[in-house]
């Protein structure tokens, strides 16, 4: 997904933005110096990426609901923890793509809104 098609969803009920950064990430207390922003996507839901991992297939249908309601963007940092986060969303059953720009596109663009 790209930052356009993201900005263009976002507030749509079918789709669920999904964060895989830290909780401190996530707040926007911790990040990388090359962040122009600390945060998250407006209505992002926080589940690590190491946390993910560790959930079966009815757990993670229990923290996201069933996976024939929504489509679900992953994004972290860069686009490399949320791409391993999409492919244990779809053997889940998920409709899952990842946000290749994350955080770090995100962050730069000063236009797009930022919650922490």
């Amino acid at each position: 997904m790209t930052t356009e098609e993201l900005v263009g969803r976002l507030g749509d009920p079918r789709l669920l933005v999904l964060d895989v950064r830290t909780p401190p990430e996530f707040a926007g207390a911790a990040g990388y110096p090359c962040d122009a922003r600390g945060g998250h996507v407006p209505g992002a839901l926080n589940l690590e990426l190491s946390e993910l991992l560790g959930l079966g297939d009815d757990e993670l249908h229990e923290r996201l609901g069933d996976p024939a309601d929504a489509e679900v963007v992953a994004y972290c940092h860069s686009g490399q923890r949320s791409a391993i986060a999409v492919s244990r969303l779809r053997t889940a059953g998920y409709d899952a793509r990842n946000y290749v720009g994350s955080w770090h596109e995100w962050s730069a663009d000063d236009a797009l809104p930022v919650e922490s």
